[in-house]
Protein backbone atom coordinates (compact mmCIF):
# COMPACT_ATOMS: atom_id res chain seq x y z
CA UNK A 1 0.00 0.00 0.00
CA UNK A 2 1.64 3.11 -1.20
CA UNK A 3 2.16 6.10 2.12
CA UNK A 4 -0.13 8.27 0.67
CA UNK A 5 -2.93 6.04 0.88
CA UNK A 6 -2.25 5.50 4.04
CA UNK A 7 -2.18 8.69 5.06
CA UNK A 8 -5.86 9.12 3.53
CA UNK A 9 -7.26 6.57 5.31
CA UNK A 10 -5.57 7.72 8.17
CA UNK A 11 -7.07 11.31 8.08
CA UNK A 12 -9.98 9.47 6.83
CA UNK A 13 -10.54 7.58 10.48
CA UNK A 14 -9.63 10.53 12.31
CA UNK A 15 -12.59 12.52 10.91
CA UNK A 16 -14.94 9.76 11.99
CA UNK A 17 -13.39 8.94 15.51
CA UNK A 18 -13.58 12.58 15.73
CA UNK A 19 -17.61 12.78 14.82
CA UNK A 20 -18.18 9.99 17.25
CA UNK A 21 -15.74 11.07 20.39
CA UNK A 22 -18.67 14.42 19.57
CA UNK A 23 -21.57 11.84 20.86
CA UNK A 24 -20.27 8.83 22.92
CA UNK A 25 -20.87 10.62 26.21
CA UNK A 26 -24.68 11.21 25.53
CA UNK A 27 -25.18 7.56 25.43
CA UNK A 28 -25.67 6.81 29.38
CA UNK A 29 -28.31 4.53 29.44
CA UNK A 30 -29.34 1.66 27.29
CA UNK A 31 -32.15 3.47 25.84
CA UNK A 32 -29.99 6.28 25.10
CA UNK A 33 -28.01 3.68 23.12
CA UNK A 34 -30.03 1.60 21.30
CA UNK A 35 -32.88 4.59 20.02
CA UNK A 36 -30.32 7.59 21.05
CA UNK A 37 -33.37 9.27 23.06
CA UNK A 38 -35.54 9.52 20.67
CA UNK A 39 -33.32 12.88 19.93
CA UNK A 40 -32.84 13.38 16.53
CA UNK A 41 -33.09 15.86 14.17
CA UNK A 42 -34.70 15.87 10.78
CA UNK A 43 -31.09 15.85 8.94
CA UNK A 44 -29.93 13.05 11.18
CA UNK A 45 -32.66 10.71 10.31
CA UNK A 46 -32.57 11.30 6.61
CA UNK A 47 -29.10 10.26 6.08
CA UNK A 48 -29.28 8.13 8.62
CA UNK A 49 -32.34 6.09 7.45
CA UNK A 50 -30.37 6.10 3.75
CA UNK A 51 -26.76 5.60 4.36
CA UNK A 52 -27.23 2.90 6.66
CA UNK A 53 -29.69 1.52 4.08
CA UNK A 54 -27.23 1.32 0.82
CA UNK A 55 -23.70 -0.07 2.41
CA UNK A 56 -21.12 -2.01 0.38
CA UNK A 57 -23.88 -2.93 -2.03
CA UNK A 58 -24.33 0.19 -3.65
CA UNK A 59 -20.87 0.40 -4.64
CA UNK A 60 -20.54 -3.69 -5.39
CA UNK A 61 -22.96 -5.32 -5.96
CA UNK A 62 -25.38 -3.14 -7.83
CA UNK A 63 -23.23 -1.58 -10.63
CA UNK A 64 -22.35 -5.34 -10.97
CA UNK A 65 -25.45 -6.14 -11.98
CA UNK A 66 -26.20 -3.63 -14.42
CA UNK A 67 -22.27 -4.57 -15.97
CA UNK A 68 -23.13 -7.95 -16.28
CA UNK A 69 -26.98 -8.00 -17.28
CA UNK A 70 -27.80 -4.26 -18.99
CA UNK A 71 -30.59 -1.65 -17.50
CA UNK A 72 -33.12 -3.91 -17.14
CA UNK A 73 -30.81 -4.98 -14.03
CA UNK A 74 -31.78 -0.97 -13.04
CA UNK A 75 -35.74 -1.99 -12.33
CA UNK A 76 -33.65 -2.89 -9.31
CA UNK A 77 -33.09 0.70 -8.56
CA UNK A 78 -36.57 1.99 -9.28
CA UNK A 79 -38.78 -0.70 -7.20
CA UNK A 80 -36.12 0.89 -4.46
CA UNK A 81 -36.67 3.94 -5.08
CA UNK A 82 -40.87 3.57 -5.23
CA UNK A 83 -40.39 1.27 -1.96
CA UNK A 84 -38.73 4.22 0.29
CA UNK A 85 -40.94 6.79 -0.94
CA UNK A 86 -44.15 4.81 0.09
CA UNK A 87 -42.26 3.52 3.35
CA UNK A 88 -41.36 7.37 3.93
CA UNK A 89 -45.30 8.16 3.63
CA UNK A 90 -46.90 5.19 4.90
CA UNK A 91 -45.08 3.64 7.74
CA UNK A 92 -42.34 6.46 9.10
CA UNK A 93 -44.78 8.63 11.23
CA UNK A 94 -47.20 6.31 12.29
CA UNK A 95 -44.39 3.68 13.69
CA UNK A 96 -42.97 6.64 15.72
CA UNK A 97 -45.78 7.07 17.16
CA UNK A 98 -46.67 3.83 17.97
CA UNK A 99 -43.51 2.91 19.41
CA UNK A 100 -43.27 5.80 21.57
CA UNK A 101 -46.89 5.48 23.14
CA UNK A 102 -46.06 1.33 23.50
CA UNK A 103 -42.67 2.06 24.66
CA UNK A 104 -41.21 -0.11 22.32
CA UNK A 105 -37.41 -0.27 21.40
CA UNK A 106 -37.90 -3.47 18.99
CA UNK A 107 -39.93 -4.59 16.55
CA UNK A 108 -40.53 -7.57 18.45
CA UNK A 109 -41.75 -5.54 21.58
CA UNK A 110 -43.80 -2.97 19.30
CA UNK A 111 -45.87 -6.37 17.97
CA UNK A 112 -46.02 -7.67 21.35
CA UNK A 113 -47.59 -4.64 22.82
CA UNK A 114 -49.79 -4.41 19.65
CA UNK A 115 -51.26 -7.07 19.33
CA UNK A 116 -51.55 -8.17 23.58
CA UNK A 117 -49.64 -10.95 23.07
CA UNK A 118 -48.92 -12.16 26.84
CA UNK A 119 -47.09 -15.39 25.46
CA UNK A 120 -44.27 -14.39 24.27
CA UNK A 121 -44.36 -16.11 21.36
CA UNK A 122 -44.22 -13.21 18.83
CA UNK A 123 -41.13 -11.47 20.93
CA UNK A 124 -39.37 -14.98 20.11
CA UNK A 125 -40.52 -15.75 16.53
CA UNK A 126 -39.41 -12.00 15.78
CA UNK A 127 -36.04 -12.38 17.32
CA UNK A 128 -35.12 -15.75 16.20
CA UNK A 129 -35.94 -14.31 12.02
CA UNK A 130 -33.99 -11.57 12.70
CA UNK A 131 -31.30 -13.40 14.13
CA UNK A 132 -31.12 -15.72 11.58
CA UNK A 133 -31.54 -13.00 8.43
CA UNK A 134 -29.46 -10.32 10.20
CA UNK A 135 -26.71 -12.92 10.54
CA UNK A 136 -26.33 -13.25 7.08
CA UNK A 137 -26.70 -9.60 5.88
CA UNK A 138 -23.91 -8.69 8.15
CA UNK A 139 -21.75 -11.02 6.94
CA UNK A 140 -22.39 -10.17 3.34
CA UNK A 141 -21.07 -6.54 4.79
CA UNK A 142 -18.13 -8.44 6.20
CA UNK A 143 -17.58 -10.30 2.33
CA UNK A 144 -17.42 -6.42 0.95
CA UNK A 145 -15.17 -5.28 3.90
CA UNK A 146 -12.53 -8.07 2.82
CA UNK A 147 -12.64 -6.94 -0.62
CA UNK A 148 -12.13 -3.37 0.20
CA UNK A 149 -9.25 -4.21 2.73
CA UNK A 150 -7.85 -6.69 -0.04
CA UNK A 151 -7.50 -3.61 -2.43
CA UNK A 152 -6.61 -1.12 0.25
CA UNK A 153 -3.73 -2.80 2.04
CA UNK A 154 -3.13 -5.82 -0.76
CA UNK A 155 -3.56 -8.67 1.98
CA UNK A 156 -5.33 -11.54 1.58
CA UNK A 157 -9.30 -12.26 1.68
CA UNK A 158 -9.31 -13.80 5.29
CA UNK A 159 -7.24 -10.70 6.75
CA UNK A 160 -9.10 -8.74 5.19
CA UNK A 161 -12.56 -9.40 6.80
CA UNK A 162 -10.28 -9.89 10.03
CA UNK A 163 -9.12 -6.58 9.71
CA UNK A 164 -13.06 -5.40 8.74
CA UNK A 165 -14.18 -6.49 11.83
CA UNK A 166 -11.79 -4.80 14.15
CA UNK A 167 -12.50 -1.60 12.65
CA UNK A 168 -16.98 -2.35 12.80
CA UNK A 169 -16.74 -2.96 16.44
CA UNK A 170 -15.76 0.14 17.95
CA UNK A 171 -18.35 2.19 15.44
CA UNK A 172 -21.25 0.28 17.70
CA UNK A 173 -19.55 -0.22 21.05
CA UNK A 174 -18.71 3.79 21.79
CA UNK A 175 -21.61 4.90 21.16
CA UNK A 176 -24.52 3.19 19.82
CA UNK A 177 -27.20 5.03 18.18
CA UNK A 178 -26.45 8.29 18.38
CA UNK A 179 -22.83 7.76 17.61
CA UNK A 180 -24.19 5.96 14.11
CA UNK A 181 -26.51 8.59 13.67
CA UNK A 182 -23.86 11.25 13.58
CA UNK A 183 -21.25 9.33 11.73
CA UNK A 184 -24.05 8.19 8.58
CA UNK A 185 -24.86 12.13 8.36
CA UNK A 186 -20.88 12.41 7.45
CA UNK A 187 -20.46 9.15 5.87
CA UNK A 188 -23.55 9.79 3.50
CA UNK A 189 -22.47 13.34 2.48
CA UNK A 190 -19.37 11.69 1.45
CA UNK A 191 -20.11 8.72 -0.29
CA UNK A 192 -23.02 10.85 -1.99
CA UNK A 193 -19.99 12.87 -3.69
CA UNK A 194 -17.75 10.09 -4.34
CA UNK A 195 -20.02 7.75 -5.79
CA UNK A 196 -21.30 10.31 -8.42
CA UNK A 197 -18.31 12.13 -9.23
CA UNK A 198 -16.28 8.64 -9.84
CA UNK A 199 -18.49 8.01 -13.19
CA UNK A 200 -18.52 11.27 -14.38
CA UNK A 201 -14.86 11.47 -14.74
CA UNK A 202 -14.87 7.98 -16.30
CA UNK A 203 -17.56 8.79 -18.44
CA UNK A 204 -15.44 11.03 -20.01
CA UNK A 205 -12.42 8.77 -20.26
CA UNK A 206 -14.68 5.93 -22.22
CA UNK A 207 -16.17 8.68 -24.33
CA UNK A 208 -19.01 9.21 -23.43
CA UNK A 209 -22.79 6.72 -23.66
CA UNK A 210 -22.42 6.09 -26.83
CA UNK A 211 -19.49 4.57 -27.02
CA UNK A 212 -20.97 2.59 -23.80
CA UNK A 213 -23.75 1.88 -25.79
CA UNK A 214 -21.77 0.46 -28.64
CA UNK A 215 -19.51 -1.74 -26.04
CA UNK A 216 -22.65 -2.87 -24.55
CA UNK A 217 -23.71 -4.10 -28.23
CA UNK A 218 -20.72 -5.46 -29.06
CA UNK A 219 -20.62 -7.36 -25.87
CA UNK A 220 -24.85 -8.66 -26.28
CA UNK A 221 -25.72 -6.39 -23.38
CA UNK A 222 -29.30 -4.36 -23.57
CA UNK A 223 -29.35 -0.54 -22.70
CA UNK A 224 -33.44 -0.93 -22.14
CA UNK A 225 -35.22 -1.09 -19.64
CA UNK A 226 -37.39 -3.60 -21.10
CA UNK A 227 -35.36 -5.57 -23.83
CA UNK A 228 -38.23 -7.71 -25.12
CA UNK A 229 -41.41 -8.80 -24.19
CA UNK A 230 -40.71 -12.28 -23.26
CA UNK A 231 -41.74 -14.05 -20.28
CA UNK A 232 -37.85 -14.36 -19.34
CA UNK A 233 -37.78 -10.48 -19.73
CA UNK A 234 -40.94 -10.08 -17.46
CA UNK A 235 -40.24 -12.17 -14.78
CA UNK A 236 -36.71 -10.15 -14.94
CA UNK A 237 -38.41 -7.14 -14.02
CA UNK A 238 -40.73 -8.80 -11.61
CA UNK A 239 -37.80 -9.54 -9.64
CA UNK A 240 -35.47 -6.80 -9.66
CA UNK A 241 -38.81 -4.28 -9.06
CA UNK A 242 -40.19 -6.63 -6.33
CA UNK A 243 -36.97 -5.51 -3.81
CA UNK A 244 -38.40 -2.02 -3.07
CA UNK A 245 -41.03 -4.57 -0.75
CA UNK A 246 -38.30 -5.30 1.38
CA UNK A 247 -38.49 -1.89 3.04
CA UNK A 248 -41.44 -2.12 4.78
CA UNK A 249 -39.44 -5.00 7.29
CA UNK A 250 -36.02 -3.83 7.59
CA UNK A 251 -35.56 -3.11 11.19
CA UNK A 252 -32.37 -0.91 10.68
CA UNK A 253 -33.86 1.51 8.50
CA UNK A 254 -37.56 1.33 10.14
CA UNK A 255 -35.85 2.11 13.47
CA UNK A 256 -34.41 5.07 12.04
CA UNK A 257 -37.71 6.44 11.95
CA UNK A 258 -38.24 6.03 15.36
CA UNK A 259 -35.56 8.37 16.79
CA UNK A 260 -36.53 11.35 15.00
CA UNK A 261 -37.47 14.20 17.89
CA UNK A 262 -40.41 15.88 16.02
CA UNK A 263 -42.65 14.02 14.17
CA UNK A 264 -43.31 16.85 11.79
CA UNK A 265 -40.21 17.06 10.75
CA UNK A 266 -40.74 13.47 9.19
CA UNK A 267 -41.20 15.27 5.79
CA UNK A 268 -37.97 17.13 5.85
CA UNK A 269 -36.25 13.84 6.40
CA UNK A 270 -38.36 12.59 3.75
CA UNK A 271 -37.06 15.24 0.87
CA UNK A 272 -33.70 14.97 2.36
CA UNK A 273 -33.18 11.19 2.39
CA UNK A 274 -34.90 10.74 -1.36
CA UNK A 275 -32.91 12.85 -2.90
CA UNK A 276 -29.90 11.93 -1.36
CA UNK A 277 -31.11 8.12 -2.72
CA UNK A 278 -32.03 9.15 -6.27
CA UNK A 279 -28.61 10.30 -6.83
CA UNK A 280 -26.58 7.74 -5.47
CA UNK A 281 -28.72 5.05 -7.42
CA UNK A 282 -28.56 7.00 -10.58
CA UNK A 283 -24.76 7.51 -10.00
CA UNK A 284 -24.02 3.50 -9.11
CA UNK A 285 -26.01 2.64 -12.30
CA UNK A 286 -23.70 5.43 -14.09
CA UNK A 287 -20.76 2.88 -13.09
CA UNK A 288 -21.94 0.21 -14.31
CA UNK A 289 -22.59 1.40 -17.74
CA UNK A 290 -19.34 3.15 -17.72
CA UNK A 291 -17.72 -0.43 -16.71
CA UNK A 292 -19.06 -2.16 -19.46
CA UNK A 293 -17.23 0.08 -22.35
CA UNK A 294 -14.06 0.35 -19.59
CA UNK A 295 -13.38 -3.47 -19.02
CA UNK A 296 -14.67 -4.25 -22.76
CA UNK A 297 -13.08 -7.62 -23.35
CA UNK A 298 -11.34 -8.17 -20.09
CA UNK A 299 -12.69 -10.72 -17.34
CA UNK A 300 -12.64 -9.92 -13.70
CA UNK A 301 -14.84 -9.80 -10.68
CA UNK A 302 -18.31 -7.80 -11.67
CA UNK A 303 -18.20 -6.60 -7.88
CA UNK A 304 -15.24 -5.22 -8.33
CA UNK A 305 -15.35 -3.05 -11.27
CA UNK A 306 -15.89 0.08 -9.39
CA UNK A 307 -12.59 -0.78 -6.71
CA UNK A 308 -10.50 -1.47 -10.20
CA UNK A 309 -11.58 1.42 -11.68
CA UNK A 310 -10.15 3.86 -8.78
CA UNK A 311 -6.85 2.30 -8.51
CA UNK A 312 -6.29 2.02 -12.23
CA UNK A 313 -6.94 5.96 -12.62
CA UNK A 314 -6.40 7.65 -9.59
CA UNK A 315 -3.38 8.95 -7.45
CA UNK A 316 -2.75 6.91 -3.99
CA UNK A 317 -3.64 10.06 -2.15
CA UNK A 318 -6.92 9.98 -4.09
CA UNK A 319 -7.41 5.97 -3.85
CA UNK A 320 -7.56 5.51 -0.35
CA UNK A 321 -10.10 8.52 -0.11
CA UNK A 322 -12.18 7.15 -2.54
CA UNK A 323 -11.88 3.79 -1.11
CA UNK A 324 -12.97 4.81 2.53
CA UNK A 325 -16.41 5.91 0.94
CA UNK A 326 -17.03 2.18 -0.08
CA UNK A 327 -15.93 1.19 3.68
CA UNK A 328 -18.12 4.01 4.61
CA UNK A 329 -20.88 2.64 2.89
CA UNK A 330 -20.58 -0.84 4.19
CA UNK A 331 -19.60 0.37 7.79
CA UNK A 332 -22.83 2.45 7.93
CA UNK A 333 -25.10 -0.48 7.13
CA UNK A 334 -23.21 -3.19 9.19
CA UNK A 335 -23.05 -1.26 12.37
CA UNK A 336 -26.96 -0.59 12.18
CA UNK A 337 -27.79 -4.13 11.44
CA UNK A 338 -25.32 -4.71 14.24
CA UNK A 339 -26.84 -2.63 17.07
CA UNK A 340 -30.49 -3.87 15.97
CA UNK A 341 -29.57 -7.80 16.67
CA UNK A 342 -27.69 -6.31 19.84
CA UNK A 343 -31.03 -4.50 20.95
CA UNK A 344 -32.82 -8.14 20.21
CA UNK A 345 -30.52 -9.73 22.18
CA UNK A 346 -30.68 -7.09 25.41
CA UNK A 347 -34.75 -6.50 24.95
CA UNK A 348 -36.04 -9.62 23.73
CA UNK A 349 -33.80 -12.00 25.52
CA UNK A 350 -32.13 -10.88 28.59
CA UNK A 351 -34.13 -8.10 30.06
CA UNK A 352 -37.68 -10.13 29.29
CA UNK A 353 -36.60 -14.12 30.30
CA UNK A 354 -33.33 -13.68 32.27
CA UNK A 355 -33.20 -10.25 34.39
CA UNK A 356 -36.73 -8.35 34.31
CA UNK A 357 -34.99 -6.06 36.84
CA UNK A 358 -31.40 -5.41 35.32
CA UNK A 359 -30.99 -1.61 35.78
CA UNK A 360 -29.82 0.30 33.18
CA UNK A 361 -25.78 0.01 33.21
CA UNK A 362 -26.16 -3.98 33.16
CA UNK A 363 -28.43 -3.83 30.22
CA UNK A 364 -25.74 -1.24 28.30
CA UNK A 365 -23.00 -4.12 28.97
CA UNK A 366 -24.89 -7.06 28.09
CA UNK A 367 -25.90 -5.03 24.77
CA UNK A 368 -21.73 -4.47 23.99
CA UNK A 369 -21.22 -7.67 25.05
CA UNK A 370 -23.56 -8.42 22.55
CA UNK A 371 -22.03 -6.94 19.72
CA UNK A 372 -19.30 -8.76 20.09
CA UNK A 373 -20.36 -12.21 19.99
CA UNK A 374 -22.59 -11.17 16.68
CA UNK A 375 -19.28 -9.81 15.42
CA UNK A 376 -17.75 -13.69 15.52
CA UNK A 377 -20.89 -15.21 14.09
CA UNK A 378 -21.26 -13.24 11.16
CA UNK A 379 -17.26 -13.23 10.75
CA UNK A 380 -17.14 -17.32 10.62
CA UNK A 381 -20.21 -16.65 7.57
CA UNK A 382 -18.08 -14.44 5.84
CA UNK A 383 -15.17 -16.77 5.98
CA UNK A 384 -16.85 -19.31 4.83
CA UNK A 385 -18.34 -16.76 1.73
CA UNK A 386 -21.14 -19.01 1.00
CA UNK A 387 -22.47 -16.78 -1.88
CA UNK A 388 -21.79 -13.61 -3.97
CA UNK A 389 -22.70 -10.24 -1.89
CA UNK A 390 -25.74 -9.73 -4.15
CA UNK A 391 -26.88 -12.85 -3.11
CA UNK A 392 -26.26 -12.65 0.01
CA UNK A 393 -27.93 -9.44 0.38
CA UNK A 394 -30.53 -10.13 -1.36
CA UNK A 395 -31.22 -13.61 1.03
CA UNK A 396 -31.23 -11.51 3.72
CA UNK A 397 -33.26 -8.86 2.81
CA UNK A 398 -35.91 -10.83 1.14
CA UNK A 399 -36.37 -12.67 4.33
CA UNK A 400 -36.41 -9.73 6.67
CA UNK A 401 -38.87 -7.66 4.50
CA UNK A 402 -41.05 -10.61 4.06
CA UNK A 403 -41.59 -11.69 7.52
CA UNK A 404 -42.46 -7.84 9.19
CA UNK A 405 -43.04 -6.02 5.73
CA UNK A 406 -46.83 -7.16 5.89
CA UNK A 407 -47.75 -7.67 9.75
CA UNK A 408 -46.35 -4.11 10.24
CA UNK A 409 -48.57 -2.49 7.40
CA UNK A 410 -51.79 -3.89 9.11
CA UNK A 411 -50.36 -3.55 12.12
CA UNK A 412 -50.20 0.48 11.86
CA UNK A 413 -53.56 0.40 9.71
CA UNK A 414 -56.29 -1.95 10.86
CA UNK A 415 -57.92 -3.28 13.41
CA UNK A 416 -59.16 -6.94 12.13
CA UNK A 417 -55.74 -8.51 12.62
CA UNK A 418 -55.57 -10.81 15.49
CA UNK A 419 -52.20 -12.50 17.51
CA UNK A 420 -52.70 -15.49 15.55
CA UNK A 421 -52.53 -14.01 12.55
CA UNK A 422 -49.32 -12.20 13.13
CA UNK A 423 -47.75 -15.27 14.33
CA UNK A 424 -48.89 -17.02 10.99
CA UNK A 425 -47.63 -13.96 9.24
CA UNK A 426 -43.91 -13.89 10.78
CA UNK A 427 -43.29 -17.30 10.57
CA UNK A 428 -44.88 -17.80 7.16
CA UNK A 429 -43.13 -15.03 5.41
CA UNK A 430 -39.97 -16.13 7.14
CA UNK A 431 -39.90 -19.88 5.89
CA UNK A 432 -41.55 -18.91 2.62
CA UNK A 433 -37.92 -16.39 1.96
CA UNK A 434 -35.61 -18.73 3.74
CA UNK A 435 -36.46 -22.33 1.52
CA UNK A 436 -38.03 -20.26 -1.94
CA UNK A 437 -34.29 -19.85 -3.55
CA UNK A 438 -33.48 -23.33 -2.86
CA UNK A 439 -37.57 -24.85 -4.27
CA UNK A 440 -38.77 -21.99 -6.23
CA UNK A 441 -36.02 -23.06 -9.08
CA UNK A 442 -37.78 -25.51 -9.55
CA UNK A 443 -41.29 -24.50 -11.43
CA UNK A 444 -41.29 -22.86 -14.32
CA UNK A 445 -41.13 -19.34 -13.45
CA UNK A 446 -38.58 -17.79 -10.99
CA UNK A 447 -40.48 -15.64 -9.26
CA UNK A 448 -38.31 -13.33 -6.48
CA UNK A 449 -38.43 -14.44 -3.13
CA UNK A 450 -39.42 -11.25 -1.26
CA UNK A 451 -43.19 -11.45 -3.53
CA UNK A 452 -43.76 -14.89 -2.65
CA UNK A 453 -42.97 -14.41 1.00
CA UNK A 454 -45.02 -11.38 0.85
CA UNK A 455 -47.98 -13.35 -0.44
CA UNK A 456 -47.90 -16.19 2.30
CA UNK A 457 -47.63 -14.00 5.01
CA UNK A 458 -50.87 -11.62 4.01
CA UNK A 459 -52.61 -14.96 3.38
CA UNK A 460 -51.33 -16.45 6.55
CA UNK A 461 -52.28 -13.33 8.47
CA UNK A 462 -55.74 -12.73 6.48
CA UNK A 463 -56.71 -16.46 7.03
CA UNK A 464 -55.47 -16.91 10.33
CA UNK A 465 -57.27 -14.53 11.85
CA UNK A 466 -60.49 -15.72 10.92
CA UNK A 467 -60.26 -17.86 13.96
CA UNK A 468 -62.28 -16.71 17.00
CA UNK A 469 -60.01 -14.71 19.51
CA UNK A 470 -60.09 -11.59 20.91
CA UNK A 471 -59.12 -8.73 18.66
CA UNK A 472 -56.06 -6.28 19.24
CA UNK A 473 -57.31 -2.31 19.42
CA UNK A 474 -54.45 -0.45 17.89
CA UNK A 475 -53.56 2.74 19.10
CA UNK A 476 -54.33 6.39 17.09
CA UNK A 477 -51.13 7.22 15.15
CA UNK A 478 -52.21 10.46 13.83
Amino acid sequence: MHLQEIISVILYFAIVAAVGFFSYRKSVTSSDFLMGGRSMNYWLTALSAHASDMSGWLFMAYPATIFVGGMVSAWTAVGLLVGMFFNWQLIAPKIRVATEQYNSLTFSSYFESRFLDSSGLIRIFTALISLFFYTIYISAGLVALGEVMGALFGVSYDLGICIGTLILLPYVLLGGYLTLAWIDLFQGLFLMCVIVSIPLYMLSLVGGFETAAAAANASGISFSLIPDFSQKSWVAIIAAAAWGLGYFGQPHIITKFMGIKYVHEMKKSQYIGMSWMLLSLIAATAVGIVAIAYFQGKELNPELIFITMVRSEFSPFLIGSILCAVLAATINAVSSQVLVLTSIVTEDFYKKTINREASSKSLLLVSRLGILIIALIALLIAYIRPSSIFNLVNYAWSGLGASFGPLLIVSLYSKKIRKIGAWGAILSGGITAAIWPYCGKFLPLQLPSILMGFIASFAAMILLSRFQEPRATPIKTD
